[in-house]
């Protein structure tokens, strides 16, 4: 788990073990990929950790669920995201809830 600072991992029952460092977006990955084997890495985080990914061009795909509820405060995911439609095809879909599918898919 990328952090804002380096504390001990945690093993989970089950043998899932959650290790915490604090370092760039691209050494985090490279530390992710290495643990995973060959499979497939995804990133969670709030807004700031994904724009920090997407800044340093280090996303294939993205799937962003939004939801229509105005909470008037938090963190705007969209900011400084200028020219994402030129790097990825975006597809919308909506569902009659009113929720949002966006998928970003690398061109």
């Amino acid at each position: 788990m990328l952090t804002h600072y380096a504390r001990p991992s945690i093993e989970m029952k089950g043998g899932t073990t959650f290790h915490f460092i604090d370092t760039s977006p691209a050494e985090a990955l490279a530390a992710a990929r290495e643990a995973a084997g060959g499979l497939d890495v995804r990133i969670g985080g709030g807004p700031a950790t994904i724009r920090q990914f997407l800044a340093a061009d280090l996303i294939d795909h993205m799937h962003i669920v939004l939801v229509p509820i105005v909470l008037g405060r938090g963190e705007r995911l969209w900011d400084g995201s200028e020219g994402l439609e030129e790097r990825f095809d975006v597809e919308a879909v909506s569902s009659p809830s009113g929720v949002t599918h966006l998928t970003f898919t690398r061109r």
